[in-house]
């Protein structure tokens, strides 16, 4: 069965994290998660950050301005985007990217992805990595972890040799 959204509808998910001055935006998933294909519309509130700067390893990304003037910081420059202004954002170090809204309106955009599974970000402003996988992990529950590069440990740390 297809399933028909309207981008305008004014309808909006509740936010899985809790609300941080900053970092205030909406989201809206406009195709159910667990595909292959993953596209979302946001609104990212005047004088607002939609995400840390991040760079995907296995995901390529698109951004789709509909309304408003959101500042995308790419790794060689920070341009304000408009309506009607489409963003290709490669995987790798080259398509790190991050959207603010510089502005006093809110800016309304869709973000698209290959939803690449399992992924790994990485955080350059902060030093950090993520790692996420639609699969079950070892905790038996979906795989979505965060770590800093600072806390990395050895191959064979809390390893044993098993005799054979």
């Amino acid at each position: 069965m297809t399933d028909v959204r309207n981008v305008y509808s004014g309808v909006w998910e509740d936010d899985p994290y809790p609300p941080t001055e900053g970092w205030l935006a909406k989201c809206q998933p406009l195709i159910a998660r667990g595909h292959d294909l993953g596209m979302s519309l946001y609104e990212l509130e005047p004088h607002q950050t939609q995400c840390p700067y991040h760079f995907h390893h296995a995901a390529d990304e698109l951004v789709l301005v509909l309304r408003g003037r959101p500042t995308l910081r790419t790794a060689d420059r920070e341009r304000e985007l408009a309506p009607g202004d489409f963003v290709h954002l490669p995987r790798g170090a080259g398509g790190a990217h991050q959207i603010t809204n510089l502005t006093d309106e809110p800016a309304l955009y869709v973000v698209g992805s290959s939803n690449s599974s399992p992924e790994i970000c990485e955080y350059p402003d902060s030093g950090k990595i993520a790692a996420f996988s639609r699969l079950d992990s070892q905790r038996g529950q979906r795989l979505w972890t965060m770590h800093r590069f600072e806390n990395e440990v050895d191959y064979f740390d809390g390893e044993s040799p098993k005799a054979t």
